[in-house]
């Protein structure tokens, strides 16, 4: 599958798209699976095709249909959304493979702090005015201080599932 990315802005399409989270807990017992109902962001595809861009994801719109963990996943044992309400992804560059995939490179940042992170992407729609990519990867949660694990029952990665569509700005 070869794939063309017209050059220009490209806007995320927030009802298109979604960022979820996998985690195991309980001693690899129970699958914590939860959305964030609210994302945003864009990019640029430069002339020389260097791409651009960043995610954003509204920290407290965490979704794991269990309202007291989605209280405690909001707390400062997690993502503290009181003083860190944004989880972002700057993309620093992302290319673009003629099988159809997109090595993506960039910066993660949660609660404040920023660490490299990069994955690969499939690009499971395009044309030239929208393109949408599929991902999934890994992170390790205490990496961003996020170290509660009351009697071991939080180890381990968490996964992260995302279907994100851009559509070409209007110039």
């Amino acid at each position: 599958m070869t794939v063309a990315v017209e050059t220009g802005l490209w806007q995320l399409d927030a009802a298109a798209s979604t960022v979820a989270v996998k985690h195991k807990s309980v001693w690899g017992l129970v699958t914590v699976k939860g959305v964030f109902a609210t994302v945003g962001g864009g990019g640029e595809v430069a002339a020389d095709g260097t791409v651009t861009g960043t995610l954003t994801l509204d920290a407290a719109s965490i979704d794991t249909k269990n309202a007291k963990r989605d209280d405690h996943l909001r707390s400062a044992d997690f993502f503290d959304t009181d003083k860190h309400p944004e989880i972002t992804f700057a993309v620093r560059s992302a290319e673009l493979g003629s099988d159809g995939t997109a090595k993506v490179s960039g910066q993660l940042t949660v609660l404040g702090v920023g660490r490299p992170q990069s994955f690969t992407a499939r690009v499971s729609r395009a044309d030239g005015d929208a393109v949408t990519l599929d991902a999934t990867f890994t992170v390790d949660r205490t990496e961003f201080g996020m170290t509660t694990n009351q009697l071991g029952m939080m180890g381990g990665l968490t996964t992260i599932t995302a279907t994100l569509r851009f559509t070409r700005s209007a110039a």
